[in-house]
């Protein structure tokens, strides 16, 4: 009989919940839960747990936010429980919680050479430090170092340094945020929230009324090329995009050549 351990990803919109089989590794019955529809993680498991008709004593879930203690407290959702109380009510042998960003960043030794796409020229080298980083409801940052034959992550909250201007445009954008939100960090313009915030700021600069839209409006209506201010906004976000890895760069030293090549943008080598 195939016995699973449950996994998951939980983020600041949505819990995406899936078995694992413990002696394979295979993932399946992977499933997407709103997190706005439930009042807890422990809820939503139990839903997931009930609709698959299924019994685990394991459990792994990533989540974005600082794992420190026993404590859970979500930065991008009101979500906070106890993990040996969620582990004792749901009747579970073992329940790791860990970081998001933590769970990407020890999967990337594993991927295989067909699964990337490599910008720029020049080799990786194997066992140098891996600067992994995305942008979601959050802007989740991690660290990877070969250490004894073994890769350990080093998580942390990148996405909550100061954001750096670095042109006129980008300063009169943290002008207008700075003067909308307070203080403004790399995730304020760097995540599905940070570009509405730069699309706002960039009509608003023209004193102007911006739209009321989300996050898949401005990327859908720039690469349709249907609003020059969507695509003024994209492009910015893929270019101070870009100089975020660059900075992440700089804080492990040797770390550029692997990184580069996961760029997207046609202007990021230069800005990189």
């Amino acid at each position: 009989m195939t016995k699973y351990a449950l996994v998951g990803d939980v983020g600041g919109t949505n819990a995406r919940l899936a078995l694992c089989d413990i002696a394979s590794g295979e993932i399946s019955q992977a499933k997407t839960y709103s997190g706005l529809d439930y009042p807890s993680l422990e809820a939503v498991v139990r839903v997931y747990l009930d609709e698959h008709s299924v019994s685990v004593e394991d459990g792994c879930i990533a989540i974005a936010c600082p794992i420190t203690g026993d404590w859970v407290a979500m930065t991008n959702h009101t979500w906070a429980f106890s993990i040996a109380e969620m582990k004792k009510n749901l009747g579970f042998s073992h329940l790791e919680i860990i970081n998001d960003f933590t769970a990407v960043s020890m999967a990337i030794p594993m991927l295989k050479k067909e699964h990337l796409i490599q910008f720029g020229g020049g080799e990786p080298v194997d066992g140098k430090p891996i600067a992994v980083y995305g942008a979601g409801t959050g802007l989740g940052v991690a660290h990877l170092v070969h250490v004894d034959k073994r890769w350990i992550s080093l998580p942390g909250e990148g996405g909550h340094v100061d954001f750096a201007p670095n042109s006129e445009e980008e300063a009169m954008i943290l002008e207008i945020l700075r003067a909308e939100i307070g203080h403004v960090s790399a995730e304020r313009v760097l995540s599905g929230p940070g570009l509405v915030n730069l699309y706002r700021a960039i009509v608003k600069s023209d004193n102007r009324l911006p739209e009321n839209l989300r996050p898949k409006d401005i990327t859908e209506r720039a690469l349709a090329d249907s609003c020059i201010d969507c695509r003024r906004a994209l492009s910015l976000f893929c270019v101070i995009m870009g100089r975020f890895g660059g900075d992440l760069a700089l804080t492990m030293g040797d770390i550029w050549r692997r990184l580069y090549r996961w760029r997207y943008c046609p202007a990021l080598p230069g800005i990189f």
